[in-house]
């Protein structure tokens, strides 16, 4: 497993770079084939085209401020290396906000209702989060842990102590724990899931969460955008089902981002889906109705 699909002398097209064009061309397709957001006057291709820029951009610099400062300490020996995102470090935590961020600065300075565009995003979004973890797959990041750890630990918590106590044992009593699943991968010594778990079958984290953002895709874009919710509440069940895959994979990665021993991901849902409850309840109510403006330029 190589992180780059070809290399010509000095140059090398990676995996992760390519993910992200990817999911910059497919995001395209699908916002302008969007036909509730463009009911709702977003029905110009330089609108989505100049919205997707501005989101896309303010994205990656939020993904990646928020895995720097979180990993700052990885950074310390060589600053420049920070902007070498496509060797990953980028956190989707970080880029919601960046997005968001700039999704905000787009509407208010082309005066668009912001939740309209953010409805459009969300699908496209989540098919990109998909395609972005072939990425995490070619660098060897984003990893799970060793599949011989029982499930009871993995659900529990324990896996740093189990695992420092697996460490201990002798081989034979290494060979009682069995591979509990047939798709562990062996990642080369060179990637960070490799070199942290050297020739051990680990769980493909990344891919569980690629597929869980698939099938959430489809939920999304061919069920509840067909409801045509008012603006906003798209945007909040994207923060719930989000929340809810990433709390579920998490509990399968190793490597993870903390606070205070606490998996971040895990707070940071659980906020996603406070926030989440209470917008639904908003932008519920029916002085929230959108009424599409009769030049659309949406207000």
């Amino acid at each position: 497993m190589k992180p780059y699909l070809f290399k010509i002398g000095g140059f090398e097209l990676r995996i992760y770079s390519l993910m992200y064009i990817l999911a910059f061309l497919f995001g395209m397709f699908i916002a302008l084939a969007d036909d509730v957001a463009e009911k709702r006057g977003v029905d110009d291709r330089k609108i989505i085209e100049d919205f997707a820029f501005t989101t896309i951009l303010a994205g990656l610099i939020g993904a990646r401020l928020y895995y720097v400062i979180f990993k700052f300490s990885d950074y310390i020996g060589n600053p420049l290396s920070i902007f070498y995102i496509w060797e990953g470090g980028l956190a989707i935590h970080g880029g919601i906000i960046g997005a968001f961020i700039g999704s905000y600065l787009y509407a208010k300075k082309n005066k668009r209702n912001l939740w309209v565009l953010t409805d459009m995003a969300v699908g496209p979004l989540l098919f990109g989060q998909f395609l972005g973890r072939f990425g995490n797959l070619a660098n060897g990041e984003v990893h799970g842990v060793p599949t011989v750890t029982p499930f009871n630990v993995i659900f529990s918590g324990t896996f740093s102590k189990w695992w420092a106590g697996y460490q201990t044992l002798s081989l034979s009593a290494k060979a009682q724990f069995k591979q509990l699943v047939p798709w562990g991968i062996t990642f080369p010594l060179d990637t960070p899931a490799g070199s942290e778990f050297p020739n051990i079958p680990l769980h493909p984290a990344m891919l569980y969460e690629g597929a869980l953002n698939l099938i959430g895709f489809i939920i999304l874009w061919f069920y509840f955008r067909k409801k045509e919710y008012n603006p906003g509440v798209l945007s909040m069940i994207y923060l719930i089902m989000y929340a809810v895959i990433r709390t579920f994979v998490s509990t399968f990665r190793a490597e993870d981002l903390l606070i205070l021993g606490i998996r971040l991901p895990y707070l940071i849902s659980i906020a996603m889906i406070i926030i989440a409850i209470i917008g639904i309840k908003f932008f519920s109510s029916p002085e929230r109705k959108f009424v599409p403006a009769k030049n659309s330029n949406n207000k």
